[in-house]
């Protein structure tokens, strides 16, 4: 049966420093700015980046259109639905109108049936018995 070791001060402080000297090492043997290898590749991401620009302004271009497009069809649907309300506003005046005109001639003949019973005289019709 393995026996665990706690580590004590001094092994922690020492594995600390070999850990900082390692880091210290990998970053002494970064290339340096002008290497060639280092150049392509900021050269490469710049091509990145200016495609990706690039490839933005055109969908900027495209929803552009697209919201034009999208407010003109609106532009019409509400001319076409603004026509279609004055059609119908017109059809029910005219609705109207003609119901007005139908209960006036209903009146008329109302009122004409009452006067020539008024002009009768006082005749009542067969099987009314005058009281």
């Amino acid at each position: 049966m393995a026996i665990y070791r706690e580590k004590d001060i001094f092994e922690r402080r020492n594995a600390a420093n070999d850990a900082k000297k390692a880091l210290l090492e990998r970053f002494k043997q970064r290339p340096a700015e002008d290497d060639p290898r280092v150049l392509a590749r900021k050269a490469e991401r710049e091509a990145i980046l200016a495609a990706r620009a690039e490839r933005e302004a055109e969908k900027a271009v495209l929803k552009q259109a697209k919201l034009a497009r999208e407010a003109a069809e609106r532009a019409e649907a509400e001319r076409i639905a603004a026509e279609q309300a004055r059609i119908r506003e017109a059809e029910e005046a005219e609705r109207v109108a003609a119901e007005l005109a139908v209960e006036a001639e209903r009146k008329a003949k109302r009122d004409a049936r009452y006067a020539a019973r008024k002009a009768r005289g006082g005749r009542l019709p067969p099987g009314f018995s005058g009281r």
